[in-house]
């Protein structure tokens, strides 16, 4: 057996096959005339390899177009390769190691294997080269360029380079030099494809020439920059040498802030890009006289700069104690339960990311190996809400901030956005601006001095835009939880982490609010209280406050629960309780005034003694009309400061069927008004409407209030009742109220606002609320109270409407004469 092998071994190689096994290469191409080590580990290419050794040395080599694919298919190689010669190779571990020797170009005509190996029918590519003066001048040439690469410093194996100095042969010549490291792959596999040598050597000469121009600027650079490291080490000498003499002779005390000034750059706890940026502005500033306009402007700089806090919160920061979180929620507000709940629910996610953290870091520190791969994740930090409290005046919005900085045991910092226009109030001014300074986020971190406070950002449906940019604009990168990992002040100028920040914004209405705004914040409603819990909050939170501010207790003054509840029915109408208080107050101040003029008895004034107190009553508690009346039907509506009743008239008038609005009306709500009107007058027969009284007849449609702009859809049937009514003569109970869209098939669609709807009907005394069927789904946000007070009609079209709102025709009644115009 060993004598066959010495046998085998003496003899020369085989003439190659007519088809071989194919091995793909990754990022790389062998030229013929040249020796390359190879490392084989796809499966494919080990069976090539593995079948190449049995039929002799020879295997074909080709480039991939995409090295990133693992699986090669035909489409998937260059059609160009090599034949090549294996020279030794070697099992490692799954994987071969080859030494191959290029042997001729060769292009790929067919493959005859896909699986398990590639194996491809080729053709040989003898070398073109016509002799001549011109071809060795070429040759001469590219050498020399060669040789000036290799001095330039390029990466070339000394052994390579003198194979390249000694190949006299013009196509071996150009073959080595096309092993250039700094040529690319796609350049490498256009000169494997170039038969003719002459257009090899042209082509590497122009290419070489480059590669060496850009060692030679590199090369440059390199010795520059040394030389300004050089210089800039040699001017910290300096520095401390100056330092040194000013202590020594006790001048200029500005050393000795800003060697402070260096140490807090240090210790702050900067990242370290920030830190390098912060470095090199100290190390101008120390380079800088006094008396120079811009050491101001620097110095205010690095002030910022190490006064925005950097470190992160401590571990115990956010141990939290949700059962103490709801209790103190609980003392500060009475309701809210719906912001109360999120809060919680924030808080209870914090905490078991916190423990899973905690968990991990403790399995990892004990070795375990049965830590769950998913708790690598909680290394980040959970991303904060972005909540955004809307609902009218007064219902506690801004204070609920404060109370949730409270129970998360957080600074707490407010900053109000109404009627702000700039955008630089919120990324701040460029440094080439004087007296610029960063925005009034970055001002609120400074202020709060932790990297997690509960940010206020209080009326952010009444930012503005103007020629100096939309600050509503600028808010989307301070508010996305995406991208506030990395906010950019344009005064700061280096990123800024605001993903720990809880931000609470607040807004009297959310359709104002920027849309993309609006998208990336959790809207909470907070749409009012009802009259029980304007009287609880009174009690438990305005008297007693009111009787601390005005220097008295309860034994100067106790307002009962039933002079609270005629205020609050006949001073009163709002939403929130902004104004109830103002008129606790006006009480609470009669009593100093009582106790100065010598009167010690305490003050207990009876819902009777009011108007002697408050004056005479500003509203009527009650129902929205006095009595059942032909065209005037109650509806109700939403504003930035809640729910409210109106009226809406409808009357008949001379005219030739034409229709009148009134009221300053937006053109969705005339649009819904002309809805109503083509509605009756195609169904005039089924209420028995006279075609004449259409024809001959017109009709005016008035929503008072002239003054205040309205708009919106929820007033279609009302407008068609109110019609109906004018033009059946039939009268409208006054104690029903409604809503609803209305389309020209009489169908009742949904609509918003419900609760702040409901609960102004509710405040008005209205006994029967009729309501979209599709609507019955948000009554789970009205109070259990006011939805036992009041009888909810839920409808689906407009004959369901008139049944429950218009009163039966009294029999022998006459019609509503029409108004008759005044002559001249």
């Amino acid at each position: 057996m060993k004598e066959k092998r010495r046998k085998r071994a003496a003899d020369e190689p085989a003439e190659p096959p007519e088809s071989l096994p194919l091995i793909p290469l990754r990022e790389a191409v062998l030229f013929p005339h040249a020796l390359a080590p190879l490392s084989v580990g796809r499966e494919s290419s080990l069976a090539a390899l593995e079948e190449a050794s049995k039929r002799g040395r020879h295997i074909l080599v080709s480039a991939q177009h995409d090295p990133a694919v693992d699986d090669v298919s035909p489409e998937d190689i260059y059609l160009w390769g090599t034949l090549t010669e294996i020279e030794g190779a070697r099992r490692v571990m799954g994987s071969a190691q080859l030494v191959l020797r290029g042997i001729s170009r060769v292009r790929l005509d067919r493959f005859v294997r896909t699986e398990p190996y590639l194996e491809a029918a080729y053709t040989a590519v003898p070398d073109v080269a016509e002799e001549g003066l011109n071809l060795d001048a070429l040759a001469g040439s590219v050498r020399d360029v060669f040789e000036s690469y290799v001095g330039a410093g390029a990466a070339v194996p000394q052994e390579a380079a003198q194979a390249i100095m000694r190949t006299e042969a013009p196509g071996a010549l150009a073959d080595l030099a096309a092993g250039a490291p700094d040529l690319t792959v796609e350049q490498k596999q256009q000169l494997l494809e170039m038969p003719r040598v002459e257009e090899r050597l042209r082509f590497l000469l122009v290419e070489l020439g480059r590669q060496k121009e850009v060692l030679d600027l590199k090369t440059k650079i390199q010795s520059e920059v040394e030389g300004t490291f050089g210089q800039m080490q040699r001017e910290q000498i300096l520095r401390e040498q100056l330092r040194a003499i000013r202590k020594e002779l006790g001048e200029s005390p500005e050393g000795g802030d800003l060697d402070e000034l260096r140490e807090k750059l240090e210790t702050v706890g900067m990242p370290e890009k920030v830190l390098d940026k912060a470095r090199r502005e100290m190390s101008r500033l120390e380079a800088m006289p006094t008396i120079s306009p811009e050491h101001g402007m620097l110095r205010s700089y690095l002030d910022w700069l190490v006064g925005v806090p950097w470190k992160e919160p401590e571990a115990a920061a956010d141990a939290w104690d949700t059962r103490r979180a709801k209790q103190i929620l609980d003392e500060d507000h009475y309701g809210l339960d719906k912001v109360k709940d999120r809060i919680i629910e924030y808080m209870a996610v914090r905490e078991r990311v916190a423990s899973l953290q905690r968990e991990s870091e403790a399995r990892a520190a004990e070795g375990s190996e049965g830590t769950p791969p998913k708790m690598a994740r909680t290394n980040r930090p959970a991303r904060s809400p972005i909540l955004c409290l809307v609902g009218p005046p007064g219902v506690g919005k801004t204070s609920l901030g404060k109370s949730i900085a409270r129970a998360l045991g957080r600074e707490v910092v407010r900053v109000s956005l109404g009627g702000i226009r700039d955008e630089a109030e919120i990324r701040g001014h460029r440094r080439t601006y004087i007296g610029a300074l960063p925005g009034r986020v970055i001002q609120g971190m400074r202020q709060a001095g932790v990297k997690n406070p509960v940010f206020m950002l209080d009326e952010i449906d009444k930012v503005g835009a103007d020629f100096r940019g939309d600050p509503a604009s600028a808010l989307l990168e301070v508010l996305d939880p995406e991208q506030n990992r990395e906010f950019s002040d344009h005064y700061l100028e280096v990123p800024y982490d605001l993903s720990q920040v809880l931000f609470i914004t607040t807004a009297n209405i959310a359709d104002t609010i920027h849309p993309a705004l609006l998208d990336r914040m959790e809207l909470i409603r907070l749409p009012g209280y009802t009259e029980d819990e304007k009287l609880h909050i009174a009690r438990r939170y305005l008297v007693p406050r009111q009787l601390l501010e005005h220097g008295l207790t309860e034994k100067h003054l106790a307002i009962g629960d039933p002079t609270l509840r005629r205020i609050i029915r006949e001073y009163t109408h709002e939403a929130g309780v902004r104004n109830l208080e103002r008129e606790i107050a006006n009480v609470a101040r009669k009593v100093p005034r009582r106790l100065a003029e010598g009167k010690k008895r305490k003050f207990v004034p009876r819902p009777a003694d009011l108007e002697a107190v408050l004056g005479p009553p500003r509203y009527d508690f009650g129902l929205a009309e006095t009595e059942d009346q032909v065209g005037a039907v109650t509806g109700v509506a939403v504003n930035e400061y809640g729910g409210d009743v109106m009226t809406v008239e409808a009357i008949v008038v001379p005219g030739k069927g034409d229709f009148t609005l009134t009221g300053q009306l937006g053109k969705v709500m005339e649009e819904s008004a002309r809805t109503a009107w083509s509605y009756a007058r195609f169904h005039a027969a089924r209420y028995e409407i006279a075609r004449e009284r259409i024809e001959d007849n017109a009709v005016h449609i008035h929503v008072p209030a002239g003054a205040i702009p309205k708009d919106g859809p929820s007033a279609g049937v009302t407008m068609c009742t109110a019609i109906v009514s004018a033009l059946t003569g039939r009268a409208v109970r006054r104690d029903v109220a409604m809503t609803g869209e209305i389309t020209l098939r009489g169908r009742v669609l949904p609509i918003g606002g419900v609760k702040e709807k409901i609960l102004a009907a509710h405040r008005a005394g209205i006994k029967t609320f009729i309501l979209p069927r599709k609507n019955t789904k948000d009554l789970v946000d009205v109070p259990e109270d006011v939805k036992k007070q009041l009888s909810i009609v839920p409808v689906e079209h407009v004959e369901e409407v008139l049944e429950a709102a218009l009163l039966p025709r009294v029999p022998g009644a006459k019609l509503p004469a029409s108004v008759t115009p005044i002559s001249a």
